[in-house]
């Protein structure tokens, strides 16, 4: 019997929810709900730095006021470092990640005038050689892609939305060019977006990963630690952007198109919702 449909809203207090959010909330509880199953909250705010409460209690109040319901208590990335350090370890156990205490103008430097045996990718490799035994507090952690790969041979996701359907190879060269050996924990949060991404999914259950389609290109990589990690495999859809009247995606910092803002100005939850193209269910 297959697992009860299950996906999230994963919102980062660090600003106002805009129509993309808004868009991104509704499709996935749709999906949910036309699967009989379940759609949660999730608050990542690992970053604690730019992460504000008065944010966090908005985006609750926007997501109701949009009609969305969801479980409670919603999960914390910042109650769940306990569980991001037990999946570091089982990474460097693997012998996939090692410490790294480069600064940005050492990686520019690199880069500009690469070094014999740089790796591609936006990270130059300049670390590589150390062990997690040499690992000192403030240093950042890397995964090793390439022995990561070495360790998961062909890496392979379902996607389910409407840019790219279908079971999807990944590449490991484009890996290695494009995204190289991230970081998993980071000297100011202690983990890392595509860390605590994937375990919060296995923790929570989630069987479709629903988000923008500018995310597309990091399921490979998400699927990469996925697997080291003995995770289970979701499938993910990704949707189309909202972008302004320039063709450009919605970003936080585009204030004007936040939800609350609409909302102040007198719009309804369907008028919000028929301006990114939806029709809110009666």
């Amino acid at each position: 019997m297959p697992p009860e449909y299950r996906t999230r809203f994963a919102p980062s207090p660090t600003g106002l929810l805009h129509l993309g959010h808004a868009y991104s909330a509704l499709v996935a509880a749709a999906r949910a709900r036309s699967a009989g199953g379940t759609f949660l909250v999730r608050i990542e705010d690992i970053d604690s730095a730019r992460c504000r409460t008065e944010y966090e209690t908005a985006a609750f109040e926007d997501l109701r006021w949009l009609g969305l319901d969801w479980p409670e208590p919603v999960m914390r990335q910042s109650a769940r470092q306990g569980a991001y350090a037990q999946a570091l370890d089982r990474l460097a156990a693997l012998g996939v990640c090692y410490p790294c205490r480069c600064t940005r103008g050492d990686i520019r430097a690199a880069l500009s005038a690469p070094q014999e045996g740089a790796l591609p990718g936006p990270y130059p490799g300049l670390c590589r050689h150390r062990s997690m035994a040499e690992a000192a507090e403030g240093d950042a952690i890397r995964l090793d892609l390439a022995q990561a790969l070495a360790l998961t041979g062909p890496v392979f996701f379902t996607e389910t939305g409407p840019l790219h359907p279908g079971r999807q190879a990944v590449d490991p060269g484009w890996l290695a060019r494009e995204i190289g050996d991230v970081v998993l924990a980071r000297r100011d949060i202690g983990t890392s977006y595509h860390l605590a991404v994937v375990v919060d999914d296995a923790a929570q259950g989630i069987t479709e990963v629903v988000r923008g389609a500018d995310l597309f290109e990091t399921s490979g990589l998400q699927r990469v630690l996925q697997l080291l990690l003995e995770l289970p495999e979701p499938r993910y859809h990704h949707h189309r952007l909202i972008r302004d009247t320039a063709g450009k995606r919605l970003a936080k910092r585009d204030d004007a198109r936040a939800i609350r803002r609409y909302r102040d100005a007198g719009a309804s939850p369907a008028e919000v919702a028929a301006m990114v193209g939806l029709t809110l269910r009666g």
